[in-house]
């Protein structure tokens, strides 16, 4: 943290540390969402549409980000945002029916996305004052934070938890981490400097960027998101394994992320953001056709590992040039919007895809992402990252 005055320091802890309660809320429940489904007696259609549906919920978020974020502060959506998003968590393990299951999930979305903009704004404006960036290393706490919270939830349903328990004591220790993030967060969120040669962004006009990264948010989630959702179902429903190795399957996946992202900062700063991002894009491409395609339960898991070290570079890039842009609510929120535009049709389709006779839970994800993954190496060119 050379550099660094102590408030940043502290300041940067803090926002760490919510990058981590972001990404083990959602990665307390998705590894379990086999079970969810069996207790239940839904099919993987109805999981599908109800993943689309609560993404649905995030986009309203998205819309109204922005706004929220240049009215109250970042540090304000932060506190209030996060605060929602883990008291939230143990209503997943009490809800009665899918409509109760989506309510709930429509909420962790929307806080979801406030939290993820403001702290993101705020990591950006910490990693301009720094020599070496840190944005990756913020991310990876994100994807630290879904590999723990996927190991506890493989563990737990493994061990036949049950999902309230367990639930439960994910949101206690999760709400007890916030009260460490509130006191060290930025109060003053003055943008993050612009480097010479820095994205061209600085010059369009705020529909323009929120065109731009709103369909590269919709392009570059789906290879993340898809692939971290139905791991589980690729290795349950096409190759027979049990609720709990298939957990691990998230686990590998985020694992992959953390790896890629605790190592992309230094990547990032001597070859540069775009071409890091298009050879990861490559990567992730290929290990997801390996993981999706190939009746291997060991290849399934080596290819989602090197898969989610492609796909972490992806969002920390968007996110950071998003955050440095003339209006980076604005940006940020359509880079959110765009991603939760895709996520509302494409769980639903690999869900369909997936019920139907022709195709299994792998091919129906690799239908849905490698595509998108082409598609962020043809838009990302339009920001003229370095």
């Amino acid at each position: 943290m050379s550099g660094l005055d102590q408030t940043d320091q502290r300041a940067l802890r803090s926002i760490a540390a919510q990058f981590w309660v972001n990404g083990a809320v959602v990665a307390s429940y998705v590894p379990r969402l086999p079970g969810i489904r069996d207790k239940l007696n839904i099919d993987l259609s109805t999981i599908g549409a109800l993943i689309a549906v609560a993404t649905g919920a995030g986009l309203l978020g998205s819309v109204m980000v922005g706004s929220t974020v240049e009215r109250f502060g970042t540090k304000r959506v932060m506190i209030v945002g996060g605060a929602v998003l883990v008291l939230a968590l143990p209503f997943v393990s009490i809800a009665p029916s899918a409509a109760a299951l989506l309510v709930v999930l429509a909420v962790i979305a929307v806080a979801d996305v406030l939290t993820d903009v403001a702290m993101n704004i705020q990591g950006s404006a910490i990693s301009a004052r720094r020599h070496v960036p840190v944005m990756n290393r913020l991310h990876a706490m994100w994807s630290l934070g879904t590999v723990v919270g996927g190991l506890v939830a493989a563990g737990m349903a493994a061990w036949n938890v049950d999902l309230r328990v367990h639930l439960v004591i994910a949101s206690l220790v999760l709400s007890g981490t916030l009260f460490y993030v509130a006191p060290g967060l930025l109060t003053s969120d003055a943008p993050a400097s612009h480097a010479a040669g820095s994205s061209s962004t600085n010059n369009a006009s705020t529909t323009r960027i929120v065109l731009i990264f709103a369909a590269l948010g919709g392009a570059a989630v789906l290879p993340e998101l898809i692939n971290s959702d139905w791991a589980a179902f690729r290795l349950t429903d096409d190759l027979g394994a049990s609720e709990g190795l298939a957990g691990l399957g998230y686990v590998a996946f985020t694992s992959g992320m953390v790896a890629g992202r605790f190592s992309g900062d230094a990547a990032v700063q001597r070859f540069g953001g775009g071409t890091v991002l298009h050879r990861a894009t490559v990567l992730a491409a290929v290990s997801i056709l390996a993981a999706t395609l190939v009746p291997s339960t060991a290849v399934v898991f080596i290819g989602l590992f090197f898969a989610g070290i492609g796909v972490s570079v992806m969002f920390p890039q968007l996110y950071d040039e998003a955050a440095r842009s003339p209006r980076p609510g604005k940006a940020l929120g359509g880079l959110t919007a765009g991603t939760r535009i895709a996520l509302l049709g494409a769980p639903l389709l690999v869900g369909l895809l997936a019920d139907s006779e022709t195709f299994n839970v792998g091919s129906a994800i690799a239908m849905t992402t490698v595509p998108a993954a082409v598609l962020v190496l043809m838009l990302s060119n339009r920001l003229q990252l370095t």
